[in-house]
């Protein structure tokens, strides 16, 4: 039988602790949060980091991309999960258009995130493209976080969310933005649906994190979307994703005996009254 690992007693994360933890070889762990309670429960067990992520979109508000998201709703999630955390790293997604406008507006919105949440950095998909805007962030006091691979907001560019890099050239592609980001300054870079032996070669070629989510094993560190590993987003199932609970069936089997209740009259009996 698999022995449980220990739970890791909370500590104070800071983006210097994630790049100490690729150099001691100690795996980074990283889940999204959106709301006071789950960022709560996150913070209490030890995790890393809590990516208030724009796939708030998807999962919170129900869109069916990441693309309708603004600065103002990562702004009130974020603050959300700020409340409730006091030891994970909390970085905050830049939604679409916030920064691939110009340096200017990049700054501009990151610095509301930044001076308006409290959080410890913000996260930026794209390549090579958006070096300067990642270099000027970093320059004027702006942690950044990467991405790689399948970037949901280019989704309207690709059309597809299947796996990226997938050709040798695409492969190294991916690897030289990785690396032109490492050089711009990013502290940790996500790589997202690309072929496992891929995410080894570029973990292996940057001196900064890499944090997968269908890229393998071989990442410095893992995230997932905390409502799919869940099971609340029972119409999602890629491979990638290990469900560590169903609680889309304990909910619906709680508000049915909620409403057997009510309308049998076991509910409130007299102890649950004034």
């Amino acid at each position: 039988m698999k022995k449980q690992a220990a739970e890791k007693k909370p500590r104070v994360v800071t983006t210097k602790t994630v790049l100490t933890m690729k150099k001691t070889g100690e795996k980074i762990t990283m889940l999204t949060g959106y709301d006071f309670l789950v960022a709560k429960y996150l913070d209490q067990v030890g995790i890393d980091i809590i990516l208030v992520g724009d796939s708030l979109g998807n999962v919170v508000q129900g869109y069916e991309t990441t693309l309708p998201v603004t600065v103002d709703d990562v702004i009130y999630h974020a603050k959300a999960v700020k409340r409730a955390v006091k030891n994970a790293l909390i970085v905050v997604d830049m939604p679409f258009m916030s920064f691939q406008t110009s340096i200017d507006d990049a700054i501009r919105n990151a610095g509301r995130i930044m001076k308006e949440v409290g959080v410890g950095a913000v996260k930026l998909e794209g390549g090579e493209y958006i070096a300067d805007i990642v270099k000027h962030l970093v320059k004027v006091g702006i942690p950044v976080m990467g991405h790689l691979g399948l970037t949901p907001q280019a989704i309207n560019k690709f059309g597809t969310y299947e796996v990226r890099a997938q050709t040798k050239e695409e492969g190294e592609e991916l690897i030289h933005d990785a690396k032109v980001l490492a050089d711009a300054g990013v502290f940790a870079i996500v790589l997202e649906k690309i072929p496992s032996s891929l995410a080894k070669r570029v973990t292996r070629s940057v001196k900064v994190p890499t944090i997968g989510i269908g890229a393998g094993p071989h990442c410095d560190g893992q995230v997932l979307v905390v409502y799919d590993m869940l099971g609340l987003t029972e119409e999602f199932k890629p491979r990638f994703v290990r469900r560590y609970a169903e609680l889309a069936n304990v909910m619906r089997d709680a508000f049915r005996k909620y409403i057997t209740d009510v309308h049998n009259g076991e509910f409130p009996k007299e102890k649950e009254s004034y």
